[in-house]
């Protein structure tokens, strides 16, 4: 399935911000951004191109969910901008439970809570959660909490209760800059390493040269050498 390409200037908020649904249930989804015109568009399961959201009231499209419901939404301005798409699903079972989890991806380091719910809108407690069908939290407090999100933490989940499963739902991780972790640490230590061994060996040869009456000329090629080097070593260095 294709999705529309990420722009900064326009954004799609659901509400309520969760990316499951129950039928018949209300839905907003609201384009935001310096545009006057918008419509919502959609990829349907069976992908097929809603060219419009047909309820459209401003720059909200409102929704009475139905099983048909179900795909990828994402705004579209008058002008060409597009918004990050989302998914919305909409689960036909009246009587199973939904995983209410967030729609758009979750920052790297922040905190989300995962919870799960019936039709009446009761967060149920004694429930089941699974991260890529590995149960991760069985227990009574009724809320999966991950209070530092981390790229591991991305996945699909769903909570079970009382026997009844919810639809599984893929959460997102965003990574907003580079890590930290010891991984790059290394990387950069052993670039350095690099650079600082290549710069004694360059040396030597230029000492050993035999070209003795023109070791300042033959220096100068191997220092020409030697700056070509360093630039790939600060590549491999940027690179990682």
């Amino acid at each position: 399935m294709l999705f529309p390409d990420v722009h900064s200037a326009a954004s799609l908020t659901v509400s309520p911000d969760r990316v499951q649904h129950f039928t018949s249930d209300s839905v907003s989804l609201t384009c935001e951004g310096n545009f006057t015109e918008w419509r919502v568009r959609k990829f349907s399961e069976d992908g097929r191109l809603y060219s419009d959201c047909g309820r459209m009231t401003g720059s909200t499209c409102n929704i009475n969910t139905s099983e048909s419901d179900t795909g990828v939404y994402w705004c579209e301005s008058g002008s060409g901008e597009f918004s990050s798409a989302v998914n919305i699903t909409v689960q036909n079972d009246g009587n199973g439970p939904i995983l209410v989890s967030p729609v758009h991806p979750v920052t790297e380091g922040a905190s989300v809570s995962l919870s799960c719910s019936l039709k009446t809108q009761k967060i149920l407690s004694n429930v089941f959660f699974y991260h890529n069908d590995k149960l991760i939290q069985n227990d009574t407090r009724g809320e999966l909490k991950i209070s530092a999100v981390s790229k591991s933490d991305e996945g699909f989940y769903k909570c079970q209760s009382s026997g009844r499963e919810s639809a599984q739902s893929w959460m997102s991780v965003k990574v907003t800059g580079r890590s930290s972790s010891p991984v790059w640490l290394m990387v950069g230590l052993v670039c350095g390493v690099s650079l600082i061994i290549i710069l004694l060996l360059l040396l030597y040869r230029c000492r050993q040269s035999k070209c003795k009456s023109l070791f300042f000329s033959c220096c100068i090629r191997e220092l020409f050498t030697t700056y070509t080097l360093i630039i790939h070593t600060y590549t491999c260095i940027l690179i990682s």
